[in-house]
C-alpha cells in the first residue's frame, strides 16, 4: 500500500493522538520538481490548509530551492546543513522531536538540528510560516502541495523516544 498525494492544496493528518519524544520515520518517493511535507508540532485541528504552516513546523520535503527550502529544513526557518534526498528513488527520513528539539535526518545524513529559540531569518513572503514558538506535542501529517506535485509515501511510523536518549541528547 502506497499514499499518493492528489488534488489541490491540502492536508492528511492523524487525528488520534498528538506526537512528543518520538522519532517519526517517513519512506517517500518524489521526482526533484515535486512539493510536500510533513507537518509536524500541530497545536490543535487543522481549520483550513494554512493553519499547519503557521501554527506547526513544515518538515519540507522539494529540491527546487534554496537552502532554506529544502528536503529536511523546517520549511523557510532553518538552513539545511546537507543535501542527501535522491529524486526518482525511496527516501528515508526521520524526525525526532525531543522536547523543544527537532532533528531531522534524510537517508541516514543529518539536515536539521533545530532547538526553539534557535534563530531564524525573517519571514520575507506572506506564505511563509509565521515566526514564533511551537509547542511540543502536536499532530502530525503530510502536505499534498498540488495537482503537479505527486510524492508516493509507503511507510509512516513512530517510536516513543527512550528517557535515557533524550538524556544524552541533549
Amino acid at each position: 500500500g502506497l499514499l499518493k498525494t492528489h488534488g489541490g492544496m491540502g492536508l492528511l493528518w492523524y487525528t488520534p493522538r498528538k506526537f512528543e519524544n518520538a522519532v517519526l520515520r517517513i519512506v517517500y518517493r518524489g521526482a526533484a520538481q515535486n512539493n510536500s511535507g510533513v507537518f509536524i508540532r500541530i497545536p490543535e485541528a487543522p481549520t483550513e490548509p494554512w493553519m499547519p504552516v503557521h501554527r506547526g513546523f513544515e518538515v519540507q520535503i522539494d529540491d527546487r530551492e534554496d537552502d532554506f527550502h529544502k528536503t529536511g529544513v523546517l520549511y523557510s526557518l532553518t538552513r539545511a546543513k546537507a543535501s542527501p534526498s535522491k529524486p526518482d528513488d525511496w527516501n528515508v527520513m526521520e524526525i525526532t522531536l525531543d522536547g523543544e528539539r527537532t532533528i531531522v535526518t534524510v537517508n541516514d545524513v543529518l539536515v536539521t538540528d533545530f532547538r526553539e529559540g534557535d534563530e531564524v531569518p525573517p519571514k520575507e513572503q506572506e506564505y511563509e510560516p509565521d515566526r514564533g514558538p511551537r509547542p511540543t506535542a502536536g499532530y502530525i501529517g503530510l502536505q499534498n502541495h498540488s495537482d503537479e506535485d505527486v510524492i508516493l509515501f509507503k511507510e509512516i511510523s513512530y517510536k516513543p523516544l527512550p528517557r535515557a536518549e533524550r538524556r544524552q541528547q541533549r
